[in-house]
């Protein structure tokens, strides 16, 4: 068998040489057409997941993709009720401050009410639906329950809906307490000789402890008819306890309606808090 005879130029040379490519045929491993160096590659692309440019996962280790989702910003119709109530509380505060023309009438609708022609013991039983006797404990019954439900069903932070409502539930006698003080309106012709009645505490209480309440237990609701009917409800069972204070003379209509505001940034605040942190 004939041998194929070695060229004049490598004859005696028995360094070992790199394969060379051919020409017009890429190489599996060799850098590419333009020297990026990149495996599997020859025209000089990247590849298509480089590792660097991954953004990192939410413990700061790379190679997330797609990109880490972002906590969503507060929704505009939580923003707009905030805004409202605190522009429309510091409005009636103004005017019952500086005793304008909507305190005085306030004060011609107050009266007109406590003399309407309404049973005084049916108006006392709505009245005293805003006690924190009769709130407090139907308020921390929900509390349980729904922090039961969800520690059951596995619901991620299953603890953060019912602290929230907690939280704003305590944070009613510290925002009443000095703006009565502050305020130091006189009640109606009934509570003469006394004081700090902006905002109503009782109508406070009643809403955050009916409102929150009906906050806990709405996802527990499947169908919207369900729903509806529980929102209508706490809406009117709060409409009911502000009338029965003002027809018992015990508030004037704007401590109520402020103490309603007050209350809905309280629980805009819930909604958003629970809505914001407490999914994934």
């Amino acid at each position: 068998m004939r041998e194929t005879p070695r060229s004049q130029g490598t004859v005696g040379d028995t360094r070992a040489e790199p394969p060379q490519p051919r020409p017009g045929r890429a190489f599996a491993h060799a850098p590419g057409a333009s020297g990026s160096g990149t495996p599997h590659r020859s025209d000089g692309r990247p590849p298509q997941t480089p590792r660097g440019a991954r953004r990192p996962g939410p413990f700061g280790r790379l190679g997330t993709t797609p990109p880490v989702p972002r906590r969503p910003p507060l929704s505009r119709p939580l923003s707009l009720c905030l805004s409202l109530c605190a522009l429309l509380f510091a409005l009636l505060t103004w005017q019952v401050v500086a005793d304008g023309p909507l305190r005085r009438l306030d004060e011609r609708a107050g009266r007109a009410t406590a003399g309407a022609a309404f049973p005084e013991r049916a108006a006392e039983f709505l009245a005293d639906l805003g006690n924190p006797g009769v709130a407090l404990p139907l308020l921390g019954a929900v509390l349980a329950y729904a922090a039961w439900h969800g520690r059951r069903a596995g619901v991620f932070r299953w603890w953060l809906a019912p602290l929230a409502a907690a939280v704003a539930m305590a944070a009613v006698p510290a925002l009443v307490v000095p703006l009565k003080a502050a305020v130091a309106r006189p009640g109606p012709p009934g509570m003469a000789g006394h004081d700090g009645f902006y905002p109503s505490g009782h109508t406070a209480t009643a809403a955050v402890a009916y409102g929150a309440a009906a906050l806990l237990v709405l996802p527990l609701v499947r169908r919207a008819y369900g729903r509806w009917t529980l929102l209508i409800g706490c809406l009117l069972v709060n409409a009911a306890v502000g009338f029965g204070l003002v027809r018992r003379g015990y508030h004037w209509p704007l401590d109520v309606a402020a103490s309603w505001l007050l209350c809905g940034m309280l629980l805009a605040a819930v909604t958003a808090v629970a809505g914001r942190y407490g999914r994934q």
